[in-house]
């Protein structure tokens, strides 16, 4: 499964809809991550917050292909998107491991994955290297095998992710 997360509406090509999924988060309701850690105690692999969340990490876990699509703020993702990968934690398990030198959650049956992570706004070259670097940490949490970033102004948005699927259709 493909999947798109965009913190804004997109206007997306038409495209083999059974095998890729969009998400607008700016429609969600989700509440913030309040770090009770319940997900890894009370209820395993879910989060105890009753909310548009819970229906959204499962399918990031699952994807074999995702596309974030976030305005960039600071070096780091925008609130919308940031709030949602912070409720990802259940797709995480408690236990540490050591992976590629390094430690790390181990993984709740999260595919590897392909990334491209589209970044946008009036950005500089500090804030473009500080959130490639953001991504090249995540990478190893979010079980991404690949992963690029794309840095576009925001008028390009659409055009960078109508680009970015047809290419998976290829």
């Amino acid at each position: 499964m493909n999947l798109i997360l965009s913190d804004r509406p997109l206007r997306l090509p038409e495209t083999d809809r059974g095998s890729t999924e969009y998400i607008d988060l700016s429609q969600l309701h989700i509440a913030n991550c309040v770090g009770c850690f319940g997900c890894w105690t009370k209820t395993p692999g879910k989060c105890v917050i009753r909310d548009d969340a819970v229906q959204v990490y499962p399918r990031i876990a699952q994807s074999d292909r995702v596309l974030y699509v976030s305005r960039v703020k600071y070096g780091g993702y925008d609130t919308i998107m940031k709030t949602m990968l912070e409720r990802a934690i259940p797709v995480q398990q408690a236990f540490i491991r050591l992976w590629q030198g390094e430690t790390h959650h181990v993984q709740r049956a999260v595919k590897p994955k392909q990334a491209v992570i589209i970044g946008y706004g009036d950005l500089s070259e500090e804030e473009k290297n500080i959130f490639r670097q953001l991504i090249a940490r995540n990478a190893n949490n979010m079980s991404f095998a690949s992963w690029r970033v794309v840095f576009v102004p925001e008028q390009e948005v659409e055009q960078a992710v109508q680009s970015e699927v047809q290419s998976w259709e290829k």
